[in-house]
Formats: structure tokens, C-alpha cells, sequence
């Protein structure tokens, strides 16, 4: 997943320019999801942070787009799916998912006041973010900019829609082997 592409003109990167970069480093079964940095790939043994330094590398020296590039496997987003601790109950139209970098220090997550976002509410697990947005995301100052601030991590936002969406085609990709 990459961070902040194609989002209000800034930062453009054609899917079909990702699709051929990802493939240049020698990735396969290559797929992009919608046009906001969401790209499946199947590699081989390379750790989650080479393959991010990889291509977080390949995109600033080709197109030229410094970005921050998150990579969560198959069986990571599958685990992802199983933990939201919102579902069932909450309307998946209201949630979303911030895929962190790294896991965040204690210290920073116990200084965010979740009360002060009410009505929305979040649930840190791990590298994960859980957000509900009853009101909706684009109303709210619980963003992913806010929760890269305060936990002084990078991270990147997709709704419920879309992380399902990814573990398709991981697992789709993934049945191909």
C-alpha cells in the first residue's frame, strides 16, 4: 500500500507505471485495486521491509515520488479482517484501517485521548489501527495525519471496503502457486 498517492491531484502515479515498476523487482502476478496506491504482488523470501525498502527505493529513483510503501502479507491481512474488534455490530461502511509502519511506542498511545474524537472511536492492535467513523472519515480529526503525529509512526488509511477487497486478491494470487 502506498501512502498519499493520486489523493487530490498530489503525488501521481499511474497503476499501470506501478504495476511495471513492482514488476521490474522481479515480483509477480502483479495487480493494482482502485487507483490509491493498492498494489498485490507474490514474492519470494524477502522480508515485509525489504520489500517496502524496495520499492519505496525503485518509486524515487524512476517516477521520482517519495512515499512511504506499507506491505501486510496474506495471512496478515486475513488476521487483520479477524480482529476487528468493531464487527460484528458497527457498520462496515464506517470503518477503517491505518496500517502503521512499525508498532507504536506505549507511551505515545496512552497519551491520545480517545473521548476527545467522540463519536468516533479506535481500537489500537498491533500495527493496526481500527477506526469507526459513524459521521464519516472526511468529517473527522481522527485522521491518518493526526495518528501519524501523535504516535510518531507513518502510516496509511484504507476503508473496510478495500482491505477486504486486498485479501481477495492476495488470496487469489497467493491459490496461483
Amino acid at each position: 500500500m502506498l501512502r498519499g498517492i493520486n489523493v487530490g491531484g498530489n503525488t501521481p502515479v499511474k497503476m499501470d507505471a506501478l504495476r511495471s515498476l513492482v514488476s521490474a523487482l522481479g515480483h509477480t502476478d502483479v495487480t493494482t485495486y482502485i487507483q490509491s496506491g493498492n498494489v498485490v504482488f507474490r514474492s519470494g523470501d524477502a522480508t515485509t521491509a525489504k520489500l517496502e525498502h524496495g520499492i519505496e527505493a525503485r518509486l524515487k529513483s524512476e517516477p521520482g515520488v517519495d512515499v512511504t510503501v506499507i506491505v501486510r502479507t496474506a495471512a496478515e491481512l486475513l488476521t487483520v479482517i479477524r480482529r476487528n474488534p468493531f464487527l460484528p455490530g458497527a457498520d462496515p461502511a464506517t470503518l477503517y484501517v491505518i496500517f502503521l509502519k512499525e508498532a507504536p511506542g506505549r507511551k505515545a498511545v496512552t497519551a491520545i485521548d480517545s473521548a476527545h474524537f467522540a463519536p468516533d472511536d479506535f481500537r489500537l492492535i498491533g500495527r493496526e489501527i481500527f477506526a469507526r467513523y459513524p459521521n464519516g472519515y472526511g468529517r473527522s480529526k481522527m485522521t491518518n495525519a493526526y495518528f501519524e503525529k501523535a504516535l510518531g509512526v507513518r502510516g496509511t488509511a484504507r476503508n473496510w471496503n478495500t482491505v477486504t477487497k486486498l485479501l481477495q486478491l492476495a488470496e487469489k494470487s497467493a491459490a496461483k502457486k
